[in-house]
């Protein structure tokens, strides 16, 4: 359990091999030893990142965990709960894409719905049965700005991301009266594997920068985390501008 000072003993990290969960797990591990389940797909990835975090002095376990195969999510939940209690889930796995692709091609819409969407609102439910069960619990669930306030540069993607954002936000409030507490974290880009190829955009970030403020925002309490915090201010302006405007901004 989460100690008076928010230090957890247990991590879930759902998209194991993910640079911003990995540095959330290190940035947690600064403060004392842990026991880190990676869901990941098997492989060299999930590998290294077991071995980045063992050099930190994590304990790790593995499990199988696949995105769109809904029907295995039970199975991998219960697995990562199946040697006690987990303090803190990081929700922390999503797919960019190409903007202009993913509107003219509906495999690759639809693919990215299902991870970015589906699949996190399958294991969302399941890991508030677990809190509920347990009595405690906290997740830190990756959203984006891109969900804030759709555009139309990348709006398949940004429509995952609104989808995903309502529902932890609300799960959040129905784990309230069971001991869960539920921190979204909005960062705009951030130089990972997942952005790389893409036109830098203002504000960019750096996975640990991303990392200290989800840790800090959850012990904190906080529902809502924006990395940088700048762009809390960018999109109060940007959310209540009229369409005629928004659409003609350049980013």
């Amino acid at each position: 359990m989460i100690n008076a000072v928010g230090v957890p003993k247990s991590l879930l990290l759902l998209g194991g091999a993910s640079e911003i969960a990995l540095a959330i797990a290190e940035e947690l591990l600064a403060s004392g030893s842990l026991a880190v389940t990676l869901a990941a797909r098997p492989g060299p990835a999930r590998d290294a990142a077991a071995k980045r975090l063992e050099g930190k002095g994590a304990k790790v376990r593995a499990v199988d965990f696949e995105a769109t195969d809904f029907a295995s999510h039970p199975k991998t939940i219960g697995a990562a709960f199946e040697a006690g209690d987990v303090d803190v889930s990081v929700v922390a796995f999503a797919v960019l894409g190409d903007a202009e692709e993913n509107w003219q091609d509906q495999a690759k819409a639809v693919e990215l719905a299902q991870v970015n969407y589906t699949a996190s609102l399958s294991v969302g439910v399941l890991l508030g049965e677990q809190i509920k069960r347990q009595g405690h619990g906290r997740i830190i669930a990756l959203s984006s700005v891109a969900g804030e306030r759709v555009r139309r540069a990348n709006f398949v993607y940004g429509s995952s991301k609104a989808g995903f954002d309502g529902f932890y936000l609300g799960l959040g409030e129905a784990l309230a009266e069971h001991g869960g507490k539920v921190t979204v974290v909005r960062p705009g880009q951030v130089r990972t594997k997942l952005s790389a190829g893409h036109p830098p955009a203002p504000l960019t970030v750096d996975p640990q920068d991303v990392a200290k403020a989800a840790v800090a925002g959850m012990r904190a309490g906080k529902e809502i985390v924006w990395v940088p915090f700048a762009f809390r201010l960018v999109m109060s302006v940007f959310r209540h501008l009229p369409r005629a405007v928004f659409r003609k901004l350049p980013v």
